[in-house]
């Protein structure tokens, strides 16, 4: 049951509001719904909590009747713990995140510059550990963000691609939390957009919608959507080679569009050379976000806006000069920061692609993270990490090679639970 049912009441019958609590040792056990979507007391004290499986944590969506709102509240008052509640103590929820593990059955190599060491076998067990610790977490993530790369390009040689792809994807399959992926360079060096769409890489199915507000729907031309974690926090998964001649038929008009744009601003006979551009962003390796995609952002940024809601946006490219290298921003990333820095609701914007990380706050209180390279950390390290979100900041717990983080929200942004 949807808030929506019961608009024809009118607010004056009717009190919504999200609580989080955490349980005490030895109470009585909780449990994150009452009544499926909305929270009714229409049983009281022992009885709601005999009913109630064992969870450490509880987000209740309350949707009451006044006349009842103050028998709710003092069930809550002599079953739960409210200071996780008032002073933020306790995290709202977590979110894990991970970037560039390009696997391949292959002996370790190099990067193309070949300055960095590239272990492509072994990012797998990487991986297996990153999840390992994951599950262990006394609050298991609510989801993983997989930032894209997930197998080297190197797997499209040898005739592997879906043979590798396949083992990453069982190894996930060991998380207790959803993965949401994003879409890199190398899933294009190994797949076409259209076996993209139809594979296990396809998290879309995990979107939410705001069906009384189609204008927040993506189109199928792009592979983006957004989904609520949790109440007053959206995330937007963002498609960085929307604009790109990767992985796209070169008989197409959209290949051809996209290749005159490239060409337009990289003379270089080598496409994936920077050299001499003023703007080495254009390389064929990058790729980029179309209007379409923008307007469409505007349009869900608008609705986070007016709902006083906080955005998290992921992409596999960075789009903020002070934390990448100038060679790994999206084609066209001013186009993107103009619209988000038209809102007052993003408050981080995650990537990959760079591989040594980057960060910086800008001028608009979004806090760019591009995290560490799974494929370029040594056996001996690690490189993943969790997001623990507060009401006035996120914090970020890196392993290994990704740093940890503090991330206050702007003064406006901080959240009222």
């Amino acid at each position: 049951m949807s808030l929506g049912d019961h608009a024809s009441f009118g607010p004056p019958l009717y009190f919504c509001r999200s609580f989080r609590f955490r349980r005490k040792p030895g109470e009585a056990a909780l449990s994150s719904r009452l009544g499926g979507d909305a929270v009714y007391p229409r049983v009281v004290k022992e009885s709601v909590v005999a009913q109630l499986p064992a969870l450490e944590f509880l987000m209740v969506n309350v949707i009451v009747p006044f006349s009842y709102l103050e028998a709710c509240l003092e069930v809550m008052a002599e079953k739960l713990d409210p200071d996780a509640l008032a002073d933020g103590s306790e995290p709202l929820f977590s979110f894990g995140v991970i970037a560039d593990i390009q696997y391949a059955d292959l002996e370790d190599g190099f990067n193309y510059q070949r300055s960095r060491r590239r272990y492509y076998r072994h990012s797998l067990v990487h991986l297996q550990g990153a999840i390992e610790d994951w599950n262990k977490e006394s609050s298991v993530p609510c989801c993983v963000l997989q930032l894209g790369d997930i197998i080297d390009g190197y797997n499209a040689q040898y005739k592997v691609s879906e043979k590798s792809l396949e083992v990453v994807m069982n190894t996930f399959k060991l998380l207790k939390a959803p993965v949401h992926h994003t879409w890199g360079n190398h899933e294009f060096y190994n797949f076409s957009r259209d076996f993209l769409t139809n594979s296990k890489l396809n998290s879309k199915f995990l979107e939410d919608r705001i069906v009384q507000h189609p204008e927040t729907m993506p189109s199928e031309n792009y592979y983006a959507y957004h989904f609520v974690p949790f109440p007053t926090f959206r995330f937007i998964l963002l498609d960085a080679y929307d604009l790109s001649v990767l992985g796209i038929d070169q008989s197409s008009p959209k290949y051809e569009q996209c290749m005159k744009m490239l060409r337009e601003h990289n003379p270089n006979v080598e496409l994936n050379s920077p050299q001499g551009l003023s703007e080495p962003q254009y390389v064929q390796f990058n790729g980029g976000f179309s209007q379409e995609q923008l307007n469409w952002l505007n349009e869900v940024l608008t609705f986070s806006d007016l709902n006083k809601e906080k955005v998290v946006i992921v992409s596999h490219l960075p789009i903020y000069p002070e934390a990448s290298d100038s060679v790994c921003l999206a084609w066209n990333y001013m186009d993107a920061l103009s619209i988000i820095w038209s809102h007052k609701c993003v408050v981080c914007f995650l990537a990959g692609h760079t591989h040594d990380g980057g960060y910086s706050e800008d001028p608009f209180g979004v806090h760019h993270v591009n995290l560490e390279g799974v494929i370029e950390t040594a056996p001996d390290s690690q490189a993943f990490g969790t997001v623990h979100v507060y009401p006035d900041r996120m914090l970020l717990k890196g392993r290994g090679r990704v740093p940890d983080r503090v991330m206050n929200y702007k003064r406006e942004q901080a959240v009222c639970l």
